[in-house]
């Protein structure tokens, strides 16, 4: 695509322009703009799939039953889409390369921008260790306690730390294939429910809604009749946050896109299709095949990552279908390598987790909120120097081999969900300050290349649910006796994100960017989308022509698809 036309942002008064201050991202950064749409789309698709779903339902469907557990992944699946979507409206309008906390930095207040970005690094720092040690508990299924973990460890950590040094063209292209493989996975999954709800299993027996029946759609938890229902609806929908977890990323990478405002505008409408199809046909059609008061699935609730804790090979079981469990476990590997969780953080893969806290403390720093040394970046765009402070953090997953370091390992990786949904709070409150001040500015419509549906109200209507469910997350620990520990656990990411917050506004007395003032110029094209596109095509048009005939064939199919 060719260069956009910049126009230079207005003068302003020194607070506001310090929050807001951005260049076009090809200008002002080192990193390499070779991630592809199809790298994006299928990061987008997949990127956050993972044993949250495949691992996590298990529980969650032991805890509130087949109807319960389909209403939480359908309200958090409108939520993360209209996180989404908000994602997708400020960068189809002005693509930044400085992250979450760039856009609240210069959409609503310099101080949000600072406890935005902390949050997000936080998030993933804890994340990448959590991941390597899931990797070695997974690899413990075949090999029991003859290796050390610590071996599996090392190898997984090497592995993440080669992929992340190596160029983005490299990482993009490996997480292409690695999410694809999941998409395959997932699917054949999917199919494989569906065929037994409908008798396709060696017992032929069809089991269609009877679960919802006997034993019902709604299980009571740890309390008796309706009220006890409702706790194991509102506790498993903070299980389907944690399901969800890093569907944001794709947002964190389009800035190393080749053409950042159609490729986040494609990947907001493939998320869509990925929430539908893989998250709530998922859950609905274990609901189908599986019970929720089922032993084997209580057995599998309380094991670990692994294919024994798995609700799908729970399914498969009472299906009589054997040998299968070992085939689980290994595409649980692949997740934990591409886009895998662990027991709590149900969030991205090792690898992913790893190049998403490089890239946002990369963004911090151009964000002035970060030593600006992290910013550097090698030949090949890669911001070798953000990469250590992660790499150092990736130590923590050798805590995971004592029993003794285990529980405090978990305790600091149950945070992750925490920081995660300040994020998406974030996110909601950046939006709904760029939609009143694109209605202020009057910013025209055409410029845009994807729009939120429900645009401010969507972000507020979801805002309002997410800060409820940050207040109450840790609900549990009030039920019977008081737990100081996961108290502590549950809610020192909120004060961690209201100290960043007012400590930055008060030391260095930051005031919210109103709407008239608000950047909407700068690193935004005045050229009209629809013109947009019409060059974009023409460009890969005049591209296509020079390739072989074979090529061509395969790019028309590749871009059919993605």
């Amino acid at each position: 695509m060719g260069k956009e036309e910049i126009v230079e942002s207005p003068p302003m008064d020194d607070v506001a322009s310090d929050a807001i201050k951005d260049v076009p991202a090809e200008q002002n950064d080192g990193l390499h703009k070779t991630l592809k749409d199809r790298h994006l789309s299928m990061i987008a698709m997949g990127g956050a799939l993972g044993t949250g779903l495949l691992v996590g339902t298990g529980s969650g469907l032991a805890k509130t039953g087949p109807a319960g557990i389909l209403i939480d992944y359908s309200v958090i699946g409108v939520i993360v889409f209209m996180v989404m979507a908000a994602l997708g409206e400020m960068t189809s309008l002005a693509p930044m390369s400085r992250g979450f906390g760039g856009y609240a930095s210069r959409f609503v207040d310099p101080a949000l921008g600072f406890a935005t970005g902390y949050a997000y690094f936080f998030k993933y720092l804890l994340a990448t260790p959590n991941q390597l040690s899931a990797a070695a508990l997974i690899i413990q299924f075949w090999t029991g306690d003859s290796v050390n973990p610590a071996v599996w460890i090392t190898v997984a950590l090497v592995i993440v730390l080669a992929i992340n040094y190596a160029s983005v063209k490299a990482f993009g292209e490996f997480e292409f294939w690695l999410s694809s493989i999941k998409i395959i996975i997932l699917s054949g999954a999917i199919i494989l429910m569906l065929v037994l709800a409908l008798g396709g299993g060696p017992g032929f027996s069809r089991t269609g809604f009877r679960y919802w029946n006997t034993p019902g759609a709604f299980a009571a938890y740890k309390l008796e009749g309706s009220l006890g229902k409702f706790v194991g609806v509102w506790s498993t929908m903070l299980q389907a946050v944690y399901a969800y977890g890093g569907t944001e990323l794709v947002a964190v990478t389009v800035a190393e896109a080749q053409d950042p405002r159609f490729a986040m505008a494609r990947a907001v409408k493939l998320t869509f299709f990925r929430i539908v199809i893989f998250y709530i046909l998922s859950v609905l059609f274990l609901g189908m095949v599986v019970p929720y008061n089922s032993p084997q699935l209580e057995f599998a609730t309380g094991s670990s990552t692994s294919a024994a804790a798995s609700p799908f090979v729970v399914a498969i079981k009472l299906a009589k279908i054997e040998v299968l469990d070992h085939i689980i476990n290994a595409c649980l590997l692949i997740f934990v390598i591409s886009a895998a969780t662990s027991d709590v953080s149900y969030l991205g893969s090792p690898q992913t987790d790893f190049y998403i806290a490089t890239r946002t403390i990369y963004n911090i720093a151009s964000d002035e909120k970060a030593p600006k040394f992290m910013t550097r970046t090698n030949d090949r765009g890669v911001p070798i120097l953000a990469m250590v402070l992660p790499a150092l953090f990736c130590l923590l997953a050798y805590m995971s081999i004592t029993s003794g370091a285990k529980s405090v390992f978990g305790y600091l990786t149950t945070m992750v969900a925490t920081f995660g949904m300040l994020t998406w709070i974030s996110i909601l409150v950046t939006h709904i300050c760029f939609t009143r001040a694109v209605k202020a500015q009057q910013i025209p419509a055409e410029l845009f290349a994807y729009r939120a549906p429900l645009r401010e109200w969507g972000s507020l209507g979801a805002l309002v649910v997410l800060i409820i469910l940050t207040i109450t997350k840790g609900f549990e620990v009030f039920l019977f006796s008081f737990d100081y520990k996961n108290f502590i656990v549950q809610y020192i990411g909120l004060p961690v994100y209201l100290v960043c917050i007012f400590g930055y506004k008060i030391h260095f007395r930051t005031r919210r960017v109103k709407a008239f003032e608000a950047d909407l110029v700068t690193g935004v094209s005045t050229e009209p989308i629809a013109q947009a596109m019409a060059r974009r095509e023409t460009q890969r048009e005049e591209q296509t022509a020079t390739k072989p005939a074979f090529v061509r064939m395969c790019d028309k199919y590749v871009s059919m698809l993605f």
